[in-house]
């Protein structure tokens, strides 16, 4: 069964009628919302906001409003009826190097670069690194255990809750090469106790979304990056390289957390000796492009820091 609206999707529904559709329709009567009103108003929205998605997460927000009227006979049709104007065309997922994976943990701090090779190597999403607490890292074995998200809201507040979908709760295997990152992280920056947080800020708070993402954008332009890279394509990179060593489809779905194809997949599986399997190839086609970058470039090549 879905998992209902969370409190970051009422934020997002919330923002959504104050800034788009309230000012539009708020003062008019359902029978006075007409498709040449609708039309016009998606029109003007276009004209006026960069953000496109946004436009269509409006607009699918408008019609299902609109829809609920008409089930519940208050009007007799819905005026939304532009074909294809819920649908969102996302720019096609950008994907790093290893090298400039590498670049990007290295510029990015000590403290988070961690963070950084979790989400492209886990691959595990920024409101789940935000949740994740000690007692889910088994150091050892190398696996992290994913249990919870806690997105933050538009307010700055934490909204813990469940994984996007129920595919999110998972079992990560990480490759053999982050061993001594993941080691030196918990032993150097997270909190106490088996319920501590993993990662925090220098101050020893909840990292906050504005604070890391002034980090991310210096240590992107120093990766060599471009200005759209998001610190959710990293999870786009982890796919792909998952899958060049040698991971399924099923594979990629369950590393990742992802629920969608779930029907037509259902008879292939994927477990975690399979996962181990993936992370081995994962490690060994990371270790090779590093040493293929590292003979090109030597002087670019930083010693390792060693193990505490």
């Amino acid at each position: 069964m879905p998992a209902g609206p969370n409190r970051l999707s009422v934020d997002l529904y919330e923002d959504l009628l104050r800034l788009h559709i309230l000012p539009a329709f708020g003062d008019l009567d359902l029978d006075e919302i007409t498709v040449p009103r609708v039309r016009e108003w998606r029109a003007e929205r276009l004209r006026t906001t960069k953000a496109k998605t946004t436009i269509a997460k409006a607009y699918r927000l408008l019609k299902g409003i609109l829809e609920t009227a008409v089930d519940d006979d208050l009007i007799s049709r819905n005026p939304c009826r532009i074909k294809g104007a819920g649908k969102e065309s996302a720019a096609e997922r950008r994907i790093a190097t290893v090298a400039q994976v590498d670049a990007l943990a290295e510029a990015i701090g000590i403290r988070w670069r961690l963070m950084v090779y979790l989400g492209a190597y886990g691959p595990m999403r920024p409101e789940e690194l935000a949740g994740l607490r000690r007692r889910d890292v088994d150091v050892d074995n190398l696996v992290i255990r994913v249990r919870v998200a806690e997105p933050e809201r538009t307010n700055g507040k934490r909204a813990p809750g469940e994984t996007k979908s129920e595919a999110g709760v998972r079992v990560v295997v990480l490759p053999p090469f982050l061993h001594k990152e993941v080691k030196q992280h918990l032993a150097w920056f997270a909190e106490k106790g088996p319920d501590g947080l993993v990662f925090v800020g220098e101050k020893g708070a909840p990292f906050r979304r504005t604070s890391f993402g002034r980090k991310w954008r210096r240590a992107r332009i120093a990766a060599d990056l471009p200005d759209g890279f998001r610190f959710y394509d990293l999870r786009h990179t982890g796919h792909t390289l998952s899958t060049r060593s040698g991971a399924t489809l099923k594979d990629t779905m369950v590393r990742a957390g992802q629920s969608s194809e779930k029907a037509a997949l259902i008879y292939q599986h994927s477990d975690e000796e399979r996962q181990r399997e993936v992370a081995a190839g994962l490690d060994d086609l990371v270790r090779a492009e590093r040493a293929k970058h590292h003979k090109n470039h030597p002087a670019h090549h930083s010693e390792e820091v060693a193990e505490g």
